[in-house]
């Protein structure tokens, strides 16, 4: 038991990420609550990303180890929830890791573009899926114009390049370049949020 009585644990069970967040920093074995409702959905979008792999674990104990030492800096704001809060801690501790196997080894199995690994996953509830793609489409909004335009139109709705290019009258190779340009500062931003 959490606290010692049955219903008390009920009732703190019961309320949402952020207030058993706030009381965790008082009470650290309330954070086995967030631990347990969100353990899952994480594993499977590092998965993902890095493939099948021990790393995968690591990955997770450092994501909830910085969730947890940074809990009393969360600020619930307009627009913004604790899911898209720690998501963006989960994706910068797994990216960082995917740098260094990539640097290690060279072959790292991920899909084929790294981006569409902070898409939502269709397993994830609605809610942790909404959150993910407001948090993709806060940071493409902050990319140049028709780097986001070219970065949107090819990932969320999963236009062929070709068809990008006779859109905007420009060649395929324009279209190409800006999307691996949009990618990198996409990258760029994501590590630094």
């Amino acid at each position: 038991m959490l606290l010692g009585n049955i219903d008390k644990d009920k009732d703190i069970k019961m309320k949402p990420d952020e207030e058993i967040l706030a009381l965790s920093v008082t009470n650290p074995r309330l954070f086995s609550i967030i631990f347990d409702r969100h353990e899952e959905k994480f594993r499977r979008k590092v998965k993902r990303i890095l493939g099948d792999r021990s790393e995968v674990e690591d990955v997770l104990q450092e994501t909830f180890v910085k969730i947890y030492l940074n809990a009393g800096k969360f600020k619930k704001i307009p627009g913004a929830s604790f899911t898209s809060w720690a998501y963006k801690i989960l994706l910068n501790v797994t990216f960082t890791q995917y740098k260094k196997l990539d640097k290690r080894k060279g072959d790292v199995d991920i899909l084929k573009d790294e981006l569409r690994e902070v898409l939502p996953d269709k397993s994830m509830p609605d809610l942790a899926s909404k959150e993910l793609e407001e948090y993709v489409e806060s940071i493409i909004k902050t990319l140049p114009e028709n780097f986001g335009h070219a970065l949107a139109e090819h990932f969320i709705k999963d236009k062929p390049q070709e068809q990008i290019a006779r859109e905007e009258g420009v060649s395929i190779g324009a279209i190409k370049t800006r999307i691996h340009r949009a990618k990198e500062a996409f990258r760029e931003r994501a590590s630094k949020v």
